[in-house]
C-alpha cells in the first residue's frame, strides 16, 4: 500500500487522501476529468482515495503500480459511481494492470458442436463478480483529445455495473420491470440504429461514427461504449445520442446530491 494512503487509512491525514501535486497531475492527464465544476472535482478525490483504499492493484508482467497509475484508475472508475456511490462496485477486490495490450485465449462450441479456438487482443476485461484487467497503455491514451470519448477503465467498470444484476446485456439493475422496460424502450432502438450505421460504414463505405464501432457487437458493448463517450465527451454525445443522454442523465444522476 503507498505510504500516503496507509497513513490516510489510519485517520493521520486530512480527508482528501490523494496529494495535492498527484491529484492535480491526474486532472491534468485527462482533460474530461479537468472539466468537471470544483465541487464535483473534489468529491471525486474523496471518493477515488476511498476506492483506492478499498481495492487491490496488481501489475502484470512486471507492471510496477505506481501512484500515478493508481490515481489514473480511480479517478476515471468513479466518475460514473460519483452520484451512485461505492457500493456498486462493493462485488470485487481486485485490479489487473498489464503494461500494454493483453492477448486472450478463448474456446466457444459452434451450434453443431464444434469447438473453436482463437486469440483475442484486449485493452481491458471485467469479470462478473471479479477482477477488472486493464492495459496502462490504453487507461493512459483517454488523456488524449477527449473527442474521441474513449477511455477504458470508464468502459469495463460500466461493465461492472451492468453485471451486478447478473447480466451483462446493457440494462443495469433498476428497481422495477416498468424501469426496465422504459431503459430498454430507448436503449434498444439507438443500439439498432447504431449497429446499421456500422454496417453501413463497414459494408459500403458509409461514414464512419463517431462512437467506437465496437459497440455494435452487442447490447452490453453499446452501453460501455456511450458511457465512454458520455462522460469524456458529454456535449457532443448528447448532441448525437439526445435520448440516450437523458436516460443516462437520469440514472447516474447527474445534478443530483453526491454520493459517497
Amino acid at each position: 500500500m503507498f505510504e500516503w494512503l496507509r497513513r490516510w487509512t489510519t485517520g493521520k491525514v486530512a480527508e482528501h487522501a490523494i496529494p495535492d501535486a498527484l491529484w492535480h497531475s491526474t486532472l491534468a492527464r485527462y482533460t474530461f476529468l479537468a472539466q468537471l465544476p470544483a465541487t464535483e472535482q473534489d468529491h471525486l478525490r474523496v471518493l477515488s482515495s476511498r476506492f483506492l483504499a478499498q481495492k487491490e492493484f496488481h501489475g502484470a508482467q512486471g507492471l510496477e503500480i505506481t501512484d500515478e497509475i493508481a490515481a489514473s484508475i480511480a479517478a476515471q472508475a468513479c466518475l460514473p459511481i460519483l452520484h451512485l456511490g461505492l457500493s456498486w462496485y462493493d462485488d470485487f477486490v481486485g485490479i489487473v494492470v498489464h503494461p500494454g495490450a493483453m492477448v486472450a485465449r478463448r474456446e466457444m462450441t459452434d451450434g453443431s458442436g464444434v469447438v473453436h479456438r482463437y486469440t483475442e487482443v484486449l485493452a481491458g476485461e471485467a469479470m462478473e463478480r471479479g477482477p477488472v484487467t486493464l492495459s496502462w497503455q490504453d487507461v493512459a491514451a483517454a488523456g488524449e483529445p477527449a473527442g474521441r470519448g474513449y477511455s477504458v477503465v470508464i468502459h469495463e467498470f460500466v461493465h461492472k455495473i451492468d453485471m451486478r444484476d447478473g447480466y451483462a446485456d446493457g440494462c443495469p439493475p433498476l428497481p422495477s420491470r416498468a424501469a426496465h422496460a422504459a431503459w430498454r424502450a430507448v436503449m434498444l432502438p439507438a443500439y439498432e440504429a447504431f449497429r446499421e450505421k456500422v454496417a453501413m460504414a463497414e459494408r459500403f463505405g458509409g461514414e464512419p461514427t463517431w462512437l467506437d464501432p465496437y459497440g455494435a457487437e452487442a447490447p452490453a458493448e453499446f452501453f460501455a461504449v456511450a458511457c465512454e463517450a458520455y462522460f469524456v465527451s458529454r456535449q457532443r454525445f448528447a448532441e448525437e445520442f439526445p435520448a440516450l443522454s437523458a436516460l443516462f442523465d437520469s440514472f447516474f444522476k447527474r445534478n443530483s446530491r453526491l454520493a459517497l
